[in-house]
């Protein structure tokens, strides 16, 4: 007889992700994609909201997680969430895992035969789990998409500063013709020096909210500029080569490491995927040595094991460019 459980149990764990992702695009539609044509900011202002208003609902979104960090359980969400940006807010983020683990609940009941205590264990398991991978998914490709988009930016200031435009001018030029993400970002910060701060104090703020080092090295440039003066431009054609290169050269490492980290994961994975694959052949193959008392240490000795590979890999690979 063949199991379905474990099968199941993959089953509902993507469709807890899915019901996050489909109730996103619902609740925000298209305006909340990574890069449309039109940037957010744009889009919230072309349907009639103010200027004043839509930078203040967007700095609302760009800095609601990292201040509510100090809640239980969310503050393993709060960084990624803020890298990512989600809309939804910490409290909208926490009902979202309730509901999700109630419908994974509700699956693990209807498609398997494990205890209620197991059942609800699991389901919690998934629902903050799933959303976990899913903001954490998000988080990687907005990141990446903004390293991109950041030597594109600097050469659009470039050539808007030598045909005489001033640096805010510039950031706003930016604003407009550049997509999501970085469309927004830069923005929010044409608006927040349009109403008085200094435009380095803002480059500084984004860098430090996304913990992006090129974006530290762009404030950097703009703030010694404002205090000693020399040419813009120049400076930031220089930027603009020297991150480039960084982008090259990492593209080349990750490269070169590609084969060390999927090893690291094969390695981890398979003793998992050989459980799951002789339990669904074989499903009472376990049942003798489940009743062993050293089981539940085993388990948990070797699953310490399988993190701590992972958790080396990384570390071995995670090489600073």
């Amino acid at each position: 007889m063949i199991s379905a459980a474990p099968i199941i149990y993959i089953v509902i764990f993507a469709a807890v992700i899915a019901i996050v992702q489909g109730a996103y695009l619902v609740i925000f539609g298209k305006s909340i994609s990574l890069n449309g044509k039109v940037n957010r900011r744009l889009e919230l202002l072309e349907k009639g909201g103010g200027r004043e208003q839509v930078l203040e609902q967007l700095r609302k979104e760009m800095t609601q997680h990292m201040k509510s960090q100090s809640i239980p359980l969310y503050s393993i969400l709060a960084t990624k969430a803020q890298k990512a940006n989600i809309a939804f807010s910490p409290a909208q983020l926490i009902m979202i895992m309730g509901v999700v683990s109630v419908v994974a609940f509700v699956g693990l009941t209807v498609g398997t035969g494990v205890g209620t205590e197991v059942r609800g264990v699991l389901a919690v398991l998934m629902g903050v789990g799933g959303v976990f991978v899913w903001i954490s998914s998000k988080a990687n490709k907005r990141m990446s998409m903004l390293e991109e988009q950041l030597p594109e930016a600097i050469e659009l200031m470039v050539r808007s500063l030598r045909v005489g435009h001033p640096f805010s001018s510039a950031i706003s030029i930016v604003a407009h013709e550049i997509a999501d993400p970085l469309g927004t970002e830069m923005g929010i910060i044409s608006d927040e020096s349009a109403y008085g701060r200094d435009v380095g104090e803002c480059l500084k703020a984004m860098a430090e909210r996304l913990d992006m080092q090129d974006l530290r090295f762009l404030a950097v440039a703009v703030t010694i500029q404002q205090t000693s003066g020399g040419n813009l431009a120049e400076i930031l054609d220089g930027l603009a080569k020297v991150i480039r290169s960084r982008f090259r050269l990492f593209r080349r490492v990750k490269a070169i490491t590609a084969e060390a980290k999927w090893s690291g994961k094969l390695l981890s994975a398979f003793p998992v995927v050989a459980v799951i694959g002789v339990n669904v052949v074989e499903p009472t193959y376990f049942d003798e040595v489940m009743e062993s008392s050293v089981f539940i240490p085993a388990c948990l000795v070797v699953g310490f094991l399988l993190v701590l590979n992972l958790i080396v890999m990384r570390a071995l690979v995670n090489i600073k460019v």
